[in-house]
């Protein structure tokens, strides 16, 4: 009976921790229409001091070409480490699909996902890669990252910039499933 009691007081400080994340657990969902970075939501790390790797694989992102308007698709591979806080998995959703009718080239989406993650959670490392669909025959695969200022980290960044190619940060499509 203590036991059961235990698991309850546990439940809901878990709750209570939680009452900040405004997408989780709501009965609908609002899909935004337009890129809006104000989607991301973060909770706190329980493992600050032992730090891991984190990563999202989105297998359906789109967004529009900024000129033409025709839709773009990619896989976006997201991978950090986390410090303090770590980002919502259902805001991250919504905030990928807020591309849906954003007019951005391949790299700028990239560069704002990476650039709206780490403002939002300071991490210690993360990277974004961006796998897109050829058109006009070509393939378009744009990688970012950004580092806190600790050494070990910096070291991190450098050596993934500098040994970035395309399908080495990443996994192939059929393996998420």
């Amino acid at each position: 009976m203590a036991k059961s009691n235990i698991s309850k007081k546990k439940k809901q400080a878990g709750l209570e921790r939680m009452s900040e994340l405004s997408k989780l657990g709501s009965a609908s969902t609002l899909y935004e229409t337009e890129y809006d970075p104000e989607i991301l939501e973060k909770f706190e790390n329980k493992n600050p001091t032992a730090p891991g790797w984190v990563s999202f694989v989105c297998t359906e992102f789109t967004s529009l070409c900024p000129i033409t308007g025709q839709p773009d698709f990619a896989k976006i591979f997201i991978n950090y480490i986390a410090d303090k806080t770590m980002v919502e998995s259902k805001s991250l959703k919504l905030y990928l699909f807020s591309f849906r009718n954003h007019g951005a080239f391949h790299e700028d989406c990239v560069h704002s996902m990476a650039s709206d993650l780490f403002k939002l959670m300071k991490p210690h490392f993360i990277e974004v890669i961006g796998e897109f669909t050829p058109r006009g025959g070509i393939s378009i695969f744009p990688y970012t990252s950004f580092s806190s200022k600790k050494k070990k980290y910096v070291e991190l960044k450098n050596f993934r910039d500098l040994n970035f190619a395309p399908g080495k940060y990443s996994i192939e499509l059929g393996r998420p499933y």
